[in-house]
């Protein structure tokens, strides 16, 4: 089947959410176990605060520093703890297509909108053919029409790019299940191809700073991990280009937007992230991470929080506000 047949097979049937998707971050309880009450905590405060989905078990997730067994319970708590399951695409990247299958078919036994493959990683400079055969082996391990995967393109981490050809290989292959990709490369030119050569492929960039020129593309919007802190604005950034006539909104917005995420990724991301929900919470644990990370130090904790203060007020407590 053709690349368009294959992406109009995908609009006959639910696909998972679009516009503003949160990358979860993993809250560790003392024994650096997934504490599951906190993360609902804060995965209801970002439903309700403007994303339309979340993401868990990702890169920001810290997903390859956890076990089997604790992603797999992670992701089954979460669900049974009343998280919506259709609004969710979690990770489910593994270097074994055996692993991701695994993780791919209780993602997706749990109700999950989609799901998000990685290339398999540890394996440099694979050929095409080859990471066509790791797709297809977890698609067809899966064997559920059901499934609606969406390939994750992160090379700086993953050190195996996903070409625009091998994307629409996959989407021919599979119709109704390739569903689109998170390009989290930090390149613009690598979506806006893809936007322009399959039409109707749902693409989220893995970075706010993209966000409005990927939904003016026709795109589907971001998988975010600072939008665990920058959530209420980049809905505001979303709601605006939605509409045209809003376009010097949408500009200003978007400026203050680049600005937050430019200050947290300047330092290490995923640390940064922990420190930040830590201060927002009055709950020190927060800033816990899995080895190889460290937490921020007491000077780069103390820098994050000047950089961030210069660009937002804060609220009562010490919860920014995006109000403004």
């Amino acid at each position: 089947m053709n690349v368009a047949a294959g992406l109009a097979a995908n609009l006959a049937r639910p696909i998972a959410p679009k516009g503003v998707i949160c990358a979860l971050l993993t809250s560790l309880t003392a024994s650096l176990e997934p504490d599951l009450p906190r993360m609902v905590e804060h995965g209801r405060w970002l439903l309700d605060n403007g994303c339309d989905g979340l993401s868990m078990l990702g890169t920001t997730g810290e997903a390859n520093s956890l076990s089997m067994k604790q992603r797999l319970g992670l992701l089954e708590g979460l669900v049974k703890a009343g998280l919506p399951a259709s609004r969710m695409i979690p990770g489910v990247g593994a270097p074994s297509a055996g692993d991701a299958t695994e993780y791919a078919r209780h993602a997706l036994g749990l109700g999950c909108g989609g799901q998000l493959l990685l290339p398999p990683f540890f394996y440099k400079n694979p050929p095409e053919d080859g990471l066509f055969a790791f797709y297809a082996r977890v698609i067809e391990g899966v064997a559920d029409a059901r499934m609606r995967l969406y390939l994750y393109h992160i090379p700086q981490i993953s050190a195996v790019p996903i070409p625009h050809s091998l994307v629409e290989r996959l989407i021919g292959a599979f119709p109704g299940i390739v569903t689109g990709v998170k390009d989290s490369s930090g390149d613009w030119n690598y979506a806006e191809t893809l936007l322009k050569r399959i039409p109707g492929l749902a693409v989220y960039c893995g970075s706010e700073i993209f966000l409005l020129p990927n939904l003016r593309a026709g795109g589907a919007g971001c998988i975010s991990g600072t939008v665990n802190f920058t959530a209420p604005l980049a809905a505001r950034v979303r709601d605006a280009a939605r509409d045209r006539a809003r376009d010097t909104e949408a500009e200003s917005l978007r400026a203050r937007l680049d600005g937050l995420r430019r200050a947290i990724e300047s330092r290490p991301l995923i640390p940064a992230l922990k420190a930040l929900q830590a201060e927002i919470t009055g709950k020190a644990d927060w800033a816990r991470v899995l080895p190889p990370f460290v937490q921020l130090s007491d000077a780069q904790r103390s820098e994050l929080f000047v950089a961030i203060d210069a660009l937002l007020p804060r609220g009562p407590g010490c919860r920014w506000t995006f109000a403004a």
